[in-house]
C-alpha cells in the first residue's frame, strides 16, 4: 500500500476518476463500515472534482432506507435485519444507478426516503450531463445485487474498534453530556459490526473493490489501487 497525506490520497483518487473513459456518468461507490469516514471522503472528493470543473452528483445510502417498521422488523439490534432489511436497493437501481448507466437516459433522483420524518420522498427528476460523476457513499455497496452497477468502487477500511470509538466521539460531540455511549456501544457490538462481518462473509467486498483505502489514521491514510480491476473501466 501507498501512504501519504489526505491531499495525496485525494489526488490519486481524482486521477483514477479522471482516467475512466466511458460515455455515461461515472458511478463511484464509496463503501465501508459505519464511521469509517466514507461521507467525509466523498465530500472531499466532490470539492476537488468540482474545482476541476466536473459535475458531481452526491448521494448516500441513508436516503435509500426502508421505513423504520420494515428495517427493524427483526429487532432493533438484529445484524441480519441491518444487512437484509435496511436498504431499498431496487429503488437505488431504478431511480439512480440504472438511469446513469450505459443504457440509461441520465434522468435521476438522489433520494426516496426522508429519515427524520420516516416518510418516502418523490423528488423531481434531474438530468445529468454525460461526463458527470456520481459519488455514492454507504454500507453494503459491493453486495451481489449492486456490484455490477458501479464503474469504480472504493472500500474505506477501518478496524471495527476504531469505528466504535469514532461513533462514540461523534455522538458526544452532537449530543454533549446527554450522549448515550452505552446505547451506541450496544448498537455497534450487536447490530453494526456483526452486520459487517456478515457482509464480509457473504460478499467479500474487499476482494471486489477497485481501490482500498486504509483510513485508520485520518491524516495519514494508505491506499491500494488494483490496476487489473481498473482496466475493466476503460
Amino acid at each position: 500500500m501507498e501512504q501519504g497525506t489526505r491531499g495525496d490520497l485525494l489526488g490519486r483518487l481524482t486521477a483514477e476518476i479522471g482516467s475512466a473513459t466511458i460515455t455515461h456518468p461515472l458511478r463511484v461507490a464509496i463503501d465501508g463500515p459505519p464511521a469509517a469516514g466514507k461521507t467525509t471522503l466523498a465530500d472531499e472528493l466532490a470539492v476537488v472534482l468540482r474545482a476541476q470543473g466536473r459535475e458531481v452528483i452526491r448521494a448516500t445510502i441513508d436516503d435509500f432506507l426502508f421505513p423504520r417498521a420494515r428495517r427493524y422488523r427483526r429487532g432493533q439490534y438484529s445484524a441480519e435485519g441491518c444487512y437484509f432489511d435496511a436498504h431499498d436497493r431496487d429503488a437505488m437501481r431504478r431511480v439512480l444507478l440504472d438511469p446513469l448507466g450505459p443504457d440509461g437516459d441520465r434522468g435521476f433522483r438522489t433520494a426516496v426516503y426522508h429519515r427524520e420524518t420516516d416518510t418516502t420522498l418523490s423528488l423531481p427528476v434531474a438530468t445529468a450531463p454525460a461526463d458527470a460523476v456520481l459519488l455514492f457513499d454507504g454500507v453494503f455497496l459491493l453486495r451481489p445485487e449492486l456490484i455490477d452497477r458501479w464503474d469504480l468502487s472504493i472500500f474505506v477500511s477501518v478496524e471495527f474498534d476504531r469505528t466504535l470509538e469514532r461513533a462514540q466521539a461523534r455522538g458526544t460531540a452532537l449530543a454533549g453530556l446527554s450522549a448515550d455511549t452505552t446505547e451506541i456501544e450496544r448498537s455497534w457490538n450487536e447490530r453494526y459490526i456483526p452486520s459487517q462481518q456478515l457482509y464480509f462473509t457473504l460478499a467479500r467486498p474487499t476482494d471486489h473493490a477497485d481501490i482500498i483505502v486504509n483510513n485508520d489514521e485520518l491524516q495519514r491514510p494508505a491506499w491500494e489501487v488494483r490496476p487489473h480491476r481498473s482496466a475493466q473501466r476503460i
